[in-house]
């Protein structure tokens, strides 16, 4: 593997780093018809308090297939709920084991934590709002047990510190790698799985992956080269079982900036 140089932050920037882990009560789920999808994003954009270390959530609704290895149906949304170490049981008991809106169907819920160092937003975010012509790109990887170590560390050395530099320079909106520490609930009929979940947001019209511009900044970071030296053996290491592009339907999270820029003022 190449050896990572780690260049200085940039001062408009927040990261999260190893003891700043976000914990992300993640739900996969399907809205059968418009009510059940207006019920699902009315709750959302309820805003309520969900205890002492909520931090906020984001709903996502599926828009199109960038990529797609499985034969499985896509589903209509993603809710991303925040918190600040650890998800209160109670939120658990309502978000997974509670009632959903009817005829919206739970397929998967999930903890995720984000990966050290591969979370990565600007200090002053509000949202996707300013611009419109970007979606939520939504990519779910799975990588295989043996390689999650080193899968992490790439995250962490080099995959980071590029696409901080792209949300720097307004490449992108945020770069958020998320890791599945427990699966609270999946659907049996439910036939996709991951255990990573990165998030960022991008031009969709003539998107074709991340590939050329993370090549220009990791030659700023790797003595060894782009992408293909720093990523050599991926194929090996994971597989994207889906890849979305996705419409905003709620960015409630600006405190994640803030949690971020802790203690690097």
């Amino acid at each position: 593997m190449a050896e990572s140089i780690h260049p200085l932050d940039g001062a408009d920037l927040a990261r999260i780093e190893p003891d700043d882990r976000l914990v992300v009560l993640a739900r996969t789920i399907q809205a059968r018809d418009p009510g059940s999808e207006a019920e699902l994003e009315d709750r959302a954009v309820s805003g309520q308090q969900l205890g002492e270390t909520y931090l906020g959530k984001a709903l996502y609704r599926h828009r199109s297939v960038f990529r797609n290895a499985s034969e499985a149906a896509v589903w209509s949304h993603l809710e991303l709920t925040y918190f600040r170490d650890v998800v209160p049981a109670e939120v658990i008991h309502e978000l997974v084991a509670g009632p959903q809106p009817s005829g919206a169907q739970l397929l998967r819920a999930e903890i995720l934590l984000t990966t050290p160092s591969a979370f990565v937003l600007p200090r002053s975010w509000r949202g996707s709002d300013d611009r419109p012509e970007r979606q939520a790109s939504l990519e779910y990887i799975d990588v295989h047990v043996p390689y999650l170590g080193e899968y992490r560390e790439i995250m962490r050395n080099f995959i980071g510190p590029a696409a901080a530099k792209l949300v720097e320079a307004n490449r992108i909106g945020t770069f958020r790698t998320m890791e599945t520490a427990a699966v609270l609930f999946r659907d049996p009929a439910f036939k996709v799985d991951w255990n990573q979940i990165h998030l960022c947001e991008v031009a969709a019209d003539g998107f074709n992956g991340f590939g050329e511009a993370f090549d220009a900044a990791l030659r700023e970071i790797s003595p060894d080269g782009g992408f293909t030296a720093v990523f050599a053996g991926l194929d090996r290491m994971r597989t994207i079982p889906r890849w979305t592009f996705n419409d905003t339907v709620l960015e409630a999270d600006a405190a994640l900036a803030k949690v971020g820029s802790e203690g690097r003022s």
